[in-house]
């Protein structure tokens, strides 16, 4: 494992991080004390980056990182969650999108006291609120890296035009977006901009929500509360023509005797010492294959080879339902 600057404003992390997510929501039953077990075991492997959000669970996802963070020291991890997305006390399901200042310092502050830390080290806004100016937002969380609540400042799921004119406000340490094989939106322009303006990209889902991993091979596998059920590229003509991409990477795997998810992982970071990809996982099995990636060297003509089968737009359907489309790359 090797550990990289993340962004300009000092925060060094591991290339490979973990997406805690799943662990508390959306695929399918959750299990703490084997969520804890995983926490762990990341340390144990070098992976330090942990990446949670408050609306995971909602807010359980937090708490749960904060009691792993007791257990394996505050500062052997690098931090970070999220807010701006706000869930329904009482539905859920219907959700809405705020970075007002003022709800920028009382989201950080209720993020702090889940996690029980005093400081975040990288705290995104998870969605760009239509209804605040990007310049507004950034500037109250300006406000919070000088209080010392936070270390750097992110965004999740923006266009250039956006970041640039955040990062005039203040220096942005890192933008997360969907990236992988199946999802290439961020090289139109998002991967250029953060290169050059000397900030980091995040990669989130970088095995395509698990569809990557070979794991997965009829909609059944997905339990009754497992959203990719509701997910375009999951569903019926769409499910079976991404199926078929997938095995031919499952092909190019075998030539390099890897699994699938390595092949995918190590794609992710072939593109760059600025792109950190955080899969997440909630099984040790999972996470020790996924470290695995690590070893997994990728030629030019490797690449050329994926390239030409996982071009830019091979997969088929959107990666979000319409409504929730209309939030990317804001």
């Amino acid at each position: 494992m090797q550990n990289r600057p993340l962004g300009s404003q000092g925060i060094i992390t591991s290339q490979l991080g973990l997406g805690c997510m799943g662990m508390s929501e959306f695929y399918g039953n959750k299990n703490d004390a084997e969520s804890l077990l995983v926490l762990q075991r990341a340390v144990e492997l070098g992976i330090i980056f942990w990446d949670t959000a408050d609306m995971y669970g909602p807010f359980i996802n937090e708490a749960l990182v904060g009691t792993a963070l007791k257990l394996v020291g505050r500062q052997n991890i690098t931090l970070a969650t999220k807010f701006g997305i706000v869930r329904d006390a009482t539905n859920p399901t219907v959700r809405g999108i705020d970075g007002s200042p003022a709800y920028v310092q009382s989201a950080c502050e209720a993020s702090l006291k889940r996690l029980d830390v005093e400081m975040i080290d990288l705290y995104y806004l998870h969605r760009k609120d239509p209804n605040t100016a990007i310049e507004d937002t950034v500037g109250a969380m300006a406000k919070l890296v000088a209080q010392g609540k936070i270390r750097g400042i992110g965004l999740s799921e923006v266009s250039s035009e956006t970041l640039r004119k955040a990062h005039a406000v203040h220096p942005i340490s890192a933008v997360q977006s969907e990236y992988s094989l199946w999802t290439r939106d961020p090289e139109d322009d998002v991967l250029a901009t953060c290169k050059e303006l000397g900030i980091a990209f995040v990669a989130y889902s970088p095995l395509g929500r698990g569809f990557l991993t070979g794991q997965i091979k009829q909609f059944e596998d997905f339990g009754a509360t497992d959203y990719r059920r509701f997910s375009p590229r999951f569903q019926g003509e769409n499910f079976h023509k991404n199926l078929a991409l997938v095995a031919k990477i499952e092909e190019i795997a075998a030539t390099k005797g890897c699994s699938p998810s390595q092949l995918a992982l190590a794609w992710v970071m072939a593109q760059g010492d600025y792109i950190f990809p955080i899969p997440g996982t909630k099984r040790l099995q999972y996470l020790e294959e996924n470290a695995g990636a690590l070893t997994v060297n990728l030629s030019a003509t490797d690449l050329e080879n994926i390239d030409s089968i996982f071009g830019k737009d091979a997969a088929v359907g959107t990666r979000y339902p319409e409504a929730m489309m209309k939030s990317l790359n804001a």
